[in-house]
This record gives structure tokens, C-alpha cells and sequence, in this order.
């Protein structure tokens, strides 16, 4: 290696070493934020649904009405993003949402909550593709997986911290008045709202800005996004509205749809569901859950790194897949709770790789500029699985008097996803192998 190139790598270390400490915090606390306000409805549903008389279907559509409105916005949001700037519309995005998220304690009946859930799933909508656009400004494709695997242990902080917090703030009921899921709300929704202000004042807009990068960082930075460019053969004012009729990403999406939407479902009823399968309060969930969010973060770190390492998205992705999909099954049929409790335990470690890889390979297929509308996309269909999902579950549960049978189909979105995952694998060897120079291992 000549002195130049190892001058280029020290510099490369050193603007990446920055942004993981300067960048991927605030967006991760975002996400860690912006997870626990959609899904903490799941502990509040164990007190709420009881004092405002909700049945399962009322709190399945409700709770998945917040991915409709998500998802018709998504795409919108994502474009806006790259006209308005990742600052500004983040923080705007956080502000938002954070007093909405607040407001759901004044819910009284089944319209109210399904208004509340339809205005925040709006407000929230666009957060996560405005941050992986923002991540993928800051890190070249090298890095960029485990950028955005540290910007995902963020997510599964975020089942620690509900897990602790949400089953204690139950306790809560009674005090000043108010009832516990109402507490709930206000003490998780209020901390969005703060920190888009904190956000709005110290995130800088893109890399030129950032007077903590040293001059040779920035113009590093510049160079590794225009290699990027090149390497996928498009002009710099490539339309990113291209990104929404690329077959490619419509097939991620799909997979998408599946994934997410069978995930978030039994996120949505975890709690109950984990308590008619123990036997175990609240509480004790919220510890279960708590320590699913170490897993998961354990299985983002390990999942981030061997992808960067071996690049090989496709595989992971498909091996994320056949492991929840299996784990779903068990929990299905587990004899005893222990054996559910490891079902449990796997599907969080399994769940990374799918969710991670997913969008890994959405923003190395398209070109830099279309990385926001594009991760946009793939997220509109995954929450419009999200928003339909919750509600079938609720349906079910009514018509059955329990969860069984939309636990045993839940594995059924992963094992599809396989043969689609395969399938756009097959094309992309076979149609345009300049895009996956990066994505996938030597044929």
C-alpha cells in the first residue's frame, strides 16, 4: 500500500470515527424515540383497552392505523428531505409527533383513538427514510452498513427502555388523577418534542457543514460519495421519482410488506400475547421485553459487522428470514412457556438481519440522490402490511377468543420473502452486475 493510499484510509477512519460519534446518535435517538411512541400502545392496551371498553378488532385497526397514514406520507417525506434538508425536516418531523404522542392520554373513544393514531403515523412519516438518506451523506458504502446497524441498536434500546419504563409508568395509575396508560403517554411522547428542538439546533445538514470535520475529511467524503455515483452509472441530477417504478425496489418493498407487517403485528399484541403464553403481569412482560431489546441489539452489532465483512446482504437477508419464520413457528406450538420464551428470544436475534439487510440493499441499488425516496418506498408497503396486520390480528382474536391462529400465520410473509429475496438476487446477477459489486460475495 503506497503512503498516499494509507494516508486516504487514515482520513477515511477518522471522518467515519466522527460522524459515528457526532451523527448516528441524534438520528439514533430519533429512531429509538420514534419506535417506542408507536408501538408503546401495546403495554397502554392492557389498562386502556379495559377502562375505555375497546374490543381486539377496535385496537387492532386503531394501533395499525398509524402505518396507513405512515405510509401514504412516506414517500412524500422522503422527497422533501433532499429539497428541504435533512435538518430541518427531521427536527420538524420529531416536534410534531412528540406533542401528538403526548396528546393520545386525552383518547376517550374508538374514533378518537383511530384519529390520534392517523395523525401521528402522518406527523412520524418520513423519519426513518430521512435518516437513512442522511447516514448514506456521511458514510460510503463500506462503512455503511455498520453505520446503520448502530443507528438500529437504537431500536432495540428502545424495547429496553419501554420494557422497563412502560410497566412501571402502569403503576403510576391513579396518581394526579389520571389513569396509567395516560401517564404512559405523556412521560414517553413529551422527550420527542425536546429533543427535535436539540436536533434542530446541532445537526448539521450534510458533511460541507460540519466545522468539526477537518478540510481533508470533507473533500474525503465528497470523493467517496462521487466513486459512489460513478460506480452506478448515473448523472448527478438523476430524478429520483425514477426510483419509484425500479422493479428491484418494488420487490424489496414487497418483501417489505411481509416482514414488517407480520413483525410489528405481534409487537402491536406482544405483551398479551406473551402474557396468555406465561402466565406472567405486566411488569414481569416489561422485563421480558427489556431484556429482547439487549438481543436484539447484540443481533444488529453481529449482523452490521459480518455484512460489511463478507458482503454478502443477500444471504443474510434470506437467513434472517428462514430464522424468524421458524421461530414464529415455535411459538406457535411451544409446549411450555420456556420453550416459547426461546422462540421469543430467537425471533429478536433473527429480526436484525431481515430488517437491516433490507434496507442495506435498498441504498446500494439506486443512486445516492434516490437513496431517500427509494428507502421511501420500500417503506410504504412494509407499513401498509404494518396497518392491515394488527387489524386481521384483532379480528381473529374476537372471532376465536385467542391468538393461535394468527400465530400460525404469521411465519407465512417470511417464507414467501425468501423466494422473492432469491428471485431479485437472480436478476441482478443476471441484469445489471455493476449494481451489486458492492451487495453481494464473488459468484
Amino acid at each position: 500500500m503506497t503512503d498516499a493510499a494509507i494516508d486516504e484510509a487514515t482520513i477515511g477512519r477518522s471522518a467515519t470515527l466522527k460522524a459515528s460519534w457526532r451523527i448516528v446518535p441524534w438520528l439514533g435517538l430519533g429512531y429509538l424515540m420514534s419506535y417506542l411512541d408507536r408501538v408503546n400502545v401495546s403495554f397502554a392496551a392492557t389498562q386502556m383497552n379495559v377502562d375505555l371498553g375497546f374490543s381486539a378488532t377496535v385496537y387492532g385497526l386503531g394501533s395499525g392505523l398509524f402505518f396507513l397514514s405512515y405510509a401514504l406520507l412516506e414517500v412524500p417525506s422522503g422527497m422533501a428531505v433532499t429539497r428541504v434538508g435533512a435538518r430541518l425536516w427531521i427536527a420538524r418531523i420529531m416536534i410534531t409527533w412528540g406533542l401528538l404522542a403526548a396528546g393520545m392520554m386525552f383518547v376517550k373513544t374508538p374514533m378518537q383513538f383511530y384519529v390520534m393514531r392517523l395523525l401521528l403515523g402522518a406527523a412520524e412519516a418520513g423519519y426513518f427514510p430521512c435518516a437513512v438518506y442522511c447516514v448514506s451523506q456521511w458514510f460510503p458504502p463500506a462503512h455503511r452498513g455498520r453505520a446503520i446497524s448502530r443507528f438500529y441498536c437504537f431500536g432495540g434500546l428502545s424495547g429496553v427502555v419501554m420494557g422497563l419504563l412502560s410497566g412501571s409508568l402502569l403503576t403510576l395509575d391513579g396518581t394526579m388523577g389520571l389513569r396509567g396508560w395516560q401517564w404512559l403517554f405523556l412521560v414517553e411522547g413529551l422527550p420527542a418534542f425536546l429533543l427535535g428542538l436539540l436536533i434542530l439546533r446541532y445537526l448539521p445538514d450534510n458533511p460541507a457543514r460540519a466545522g468539526w470535520l477537518t478540510p481533508a475529511e470533507r473533500d474525503w467524503l465528497a470523493v467517496e460519495h462521487a466513486r459512489e455515483l460513478e460506480r452506478l452509472g448515473v448523472r448527478h441530477d438523476h430524478n429520483i421519482l425514477a426510483a419509484l417504478s425500479n422493479w428491484r425496489v418494488l420487490q424489496l418493498a414487497v418483501v417489505g410488506m411481509l416482514t414488517i407487517g407480520a413483525y410489528i403485528s405481534f409487537q402491536l399484541f406482544q405483551p398479551q400475547l406473551l402474557a396468555a403464553g406465561t402466565g406472567l403481569d405486566t411488569l414481569r412482560i416489561g422485563y421480558l421485553v427489556s431484556v429482547a431489546g439487549l438481543v436484539n441489539i447484540v443481533g444488529m452489532i453481529a449482523s452490521g459487522w459480518h455484512s460489511d465483512r463478507q458482503g454478502q446482504r443477500f444471504t443474510h437477508l434470506v437467513g434472517g428470514c428462514l430464522g424468524a419464520g421458524i421461530a414464529f413457528l415455535v411459538m406457535a406450538f411451544a409446549p411450555t412457556p420456556a420453550v416459547l420464551l426461546v422462540a421469543f428470544y430467537g425471533l429478536t436475534l433473527a429480526w436484525p438481519a431481515v430488517t437491516l439487510s433490507t434496507l442495506v440493499l435498498t441504498s446500494e441499488i439506486v443512486p445516492r440522490r434516490a437513496v431517500g425516496v427509494s428507502v421511501a418506498a420500500v417503506n410504504t408497503l412494509s407499513q401498509l402490511g404494518a396497518f392491515v396486520g394488527p387489524w386481521l390480528v384483532g379480528i381473529s382474536k374476537d372471532a376465536t377468543g385467542g391468538y393461535h391462529l394468527a400465530q400460525t400465520l404469521l411465519p407465512v410473509g417470511f417464507f414467501l420473502s425468501v423466494a422473492i429475496v432469491l428471485n431479485v438476487r437472480r436478476e441482478l446477477r443476471a441484469r445489471a452486475p455493476r449494481l451489486v459489486t458492492q451487495a453481494l460475495p464473488a459468484a
